[in-house]
């Protein structure tokens, strides 16, 4: 599917309107690639396209060294094989985030300490941070909700001063900055996503981001089932084999290919989506004036990367009002997260503490349909049954 699919005619035809939550993006040139790198001979990993993705997003973003991995979940995993998580080590973890974010070092052993988010946005609250610390901690992961950036300045501050690792959970967050700095290459480690539901996609897919150099030789074993095959292969060695843990964490160059045609289009992809966002910022905030409901207000420090839009309503019961009155429009709007110290697996574990904003958020969140091929015409729709809903 290209760009220049066919669109639904909202206004011509409101009876066949049905907007999807998410519409995978197509550049045109996916199925170009993934040909080239299926003639070339070699489809396992770390090939042609794997190269040229990690070549382009280093120099784009400043990365000091990107692994393509088959999902942001073992971007996670490899995160808390590389800083050396041991049965009984704590984790601080928001509780407002995916359940991979804690997964990742619960296989490990970890304890998880969960955090709270912020009251005005759902990114973990730094000022709330260090009464968390013990000697037993080991890392902070920070989750940058929507692609909007956590405090990281306040963040690494205390990292520094407690001597622990801070692992980005960057999975919404491509093309987006703190400050002027790429969103993942601030803490020590950094992860992305590429699932079908992010601004550039693989279908599955993810990375790992090495900032600190005490990792750099280590990740490329652990992605390597644990072997130096990736220095073999570059000549650095005259053969190969098993030197420390690992797994198979490397995509193939089917989807290597796939995604490096997403990354030639990022500006194109990132400006659409952009003000998609914009055009439903302009035509709801005037319900926001009202009092209805929250809209998202990017911190000053944040930049904003068009992942998504989601609005805070006032209550669990309003919210699920609107989302039922949407579906009946044939509009897919969605909530999000469940909080993860409430879940049944657990809430047994948790210490106790209320985490009142994560709770606030799970109840009230609406997201809204978000892709690059939401037209301005479907916008207004959505917009105007919002709208009728409030009214």
């Amino acid at each position: 599917m290209h760009k220049s699919e066919t669109k639904i005619n909202i206004q011509h035809n409101l009876k066949k309107v049905n907007i999807p939550f998410n519409k995978p993006y197509f550049s045109g040139k996916e199925g170009y690639n993934m040909t080239i790198a299926a003639q070339s001979g070699k489809i396992s990993g770390n090939g042609y396209y794997t190269q040229k993705c990690h070549s382009f997003l280093e120099k784009k973003y400043s990365f000091k060294k990107v692994l393509l991995t088959t999902s942001c979940t073992d971007a996670l995993e490899m995160s808390s094989l590389l800083i050396d998580i041991q049965p009984g080590d704590e984790v601080i973890v928001p509780s407002f985030t995916f359940v991979s974010t804690a997964n990742a070092f619960i296989l490990r052993g970890a304890k998880i300490v969960f955090a709270d988010s912020e009251d005005k946005y759902p990114n973990i609250d730094a000022a709330k941070l260090e009464p968390l610390i013990t000697k037993k901690t080991k890392a902070i992961v920070v989750v940058h909700y929507s692609g909007v950036a956590c405090n990281m300045d306040e963040i690494m501050q205390i990292a520094t001063k407690h001597n622990i690792f801070v692992i980005e959970d960057a999975a919404q967050a491509i093309d987006s900055y703190y400050k002027n700095k790429s969103l993942g290459s601030i803490g020590h480690l950094a992860t992305f996503s590429f699932h079908e539901t992010k601004n550039i996609i693989s279908g599955e897919g993810g990375m790992l981001v090495i900032n600190d150099e005490n990792f750099l030789k280590r990740a490329e074993i652990i992605w390597e089932k644990g072997t130096n095959r990736a220095a073999f292969h570059r000549g650095e060695i005259n053969k190969y084999g098993w030197v420390d843990i690992g797994s198979s964490y490397l995509p193939s160059e089917i989807t290597a290919a796939f995604l490096f045609a997403q990354l030639e289009e990022i500006e194109d992809i990132q400006q659409k989506r952009k003000s998609i966002w914009e055009s439903y910022f302009q035509k709801l905030k005037n319900l926001e004036l009202q009092g209805h409901f929250d809209l998202q207000h990017i911190p000053e420090y944040a930049t904003n990367n068009g992942h998504m839009f989601f609005l805070v309503a006032k209550n669990l019961n309003e919210r699920v009002k609107l989302i039922n009155f949407l579906k009946t429009n044939n509009i897919q709007a969605v909530f999000h997260y469940l909080p993860l110290h409430e879940s049944d697996y657990y809430k047994n574990k948790h210490d106790g503490r209320p985490l009142a904003n994560a709770i606030k958020f799970s109840n009230r969140i609406v997201r809204l349909p978000f892709y690059y091929s939401l037209e301005e015409n479907e916008i207004d729709f959505i917009c105007q049954k919002i709208h009728e809903f409030y009214k």
